[in-house]
């Protein structure tokens, strides 16, 4: 596999080896061993979610505080986004920066987020389905986000404005600049 590490410490974009023929493709999407020894994480994945979305659709930017906050390696099995993770590290450089990566099917790249970073995806396009793996079971009552829109961190979507659509709950996140980090 090939390691593309970012501006952002800890966060990297992995590139499995596929093997494709005239049959298809394979490729392994996690192996513990492999990963620890690559990109030098231990995570114990406990939870695997999948979502499906349509075009416009923008979830995020959401975390989860301690002791309930997770590490997560992310990947598209169909479809296009781009992902986007925001370092919420108080003390980190890059606190309040962030990175954004088109993960895909036809890519097959997985962004892999340690601890600290709130996290959300556009979808790009007509449809997507997108897979990742927690190291830490969801709790409700541990979710915090930060707002999509949010001036300070001027993220492009890479879609139009009028063609975004967001949960009820994204459209009342706070600024990042009104919340407590509690990285």
């Amino acid at each position: 596999m090939n390691i593309i590490k970012t501006e952002i410490e800890g966060v990297v974009i992995v590139e499995p080896q596929v093997f494709g023929d005239s049959r298809g493709y394979f490729f392994e999407s996690y192996h513990a061993e492999r990963y620890a020894e690559a990109l030098g994480i231990n995570d114990d994945f406990v939870q695997d979610n999948e979502s499906r979305s349509r075009y416009g659709v923008v979830r995020g930017l959401h975390y989860q505080k301690p002791p309930y906050a997770q590490a997560k390696l992310i990947r598209v099995v169909l479809g296009e986004v781009l992902d986007v993770a925001v370092d919420l590290r108080r003390g980190s450089p890059t606190f309040g920066r962030y990175v954004a990566v088109r993960l895909s099917g036809e890519n097959r790249r997985q962004l892999y987020l340690p601890r600290g970073m709130a996290h959300g995806f556009s979808v790009l396009s007509d449809e997507v389905v997108f897979q990742y793996k927690c190291d830490n079971y969801y709790h409700p009552e541990s979710e915090g986000s930060v707002a999509w829109d949010d001036p300070t961190l001027a993220i492009d979507w890479g879609l139009p404005a009028e063609s975004v659509v967001l949960s009820d709950k994204d459209t009342r996140s706070p600024l990042l600049s009104d919340i407590v980090t509690p990285f």
